[in-house]
């Protein structure tokens, strides 16, 4: 088995419905692929009052970073809506390691978070 884990969760999703200043409020999930084959992710996103967003796909190229702004996942025309909260599941053919950051610009001082995904 190679570096990292197939299967990873992110509990806290939410894109801020308000930015400030020159840099928008944005989040990402940050894929690290170690492996010497390409990373085909799926990524479902699930919501506290409707169905989940289900398996929408994205590429890490092998031996490099990928960094995924969750605005950018969009399946069949329907992306993740702003404002609301929601949860993330990522699932890799390959192991891969993935952390999620969060870009608050809501305010003009602006904050950010990161964290490490859940494997399993």
């Amino acid at each position: 088995m190679g570096k990292g884990a197939l299967n990873w969760y992110i509990p806290d999703g939410f894109i801020p419905p308000v930015s400030k200043g020159e840099l928008l409020s944005h989040e990402s999930i940050c894929v690290l692929n170690c492996g010497d084959e390409d990373a085909q992710i799926l990524v479902t996103v699930y919501y506290e009052d409707q169905a989940p967003l289900e398996k929408v796909p994205a590429v890490c190229p092998a031996k490099r970073t990928k960094h995924i702004r969750t605005s950018s996942l969009i399946k069949d025309g329907v992306g993740i809506p702003v404002g609301v909260p929601y949860a993330m599941e990522v699932e890799s053919n390959v192991p891969v390691i993935v952390q999620y950051s969060r870009l608050d610009s809501t305010q003009a001082e602006n904050s950010l978070m990161t964290t490490m995904a859940y494997p399993l």
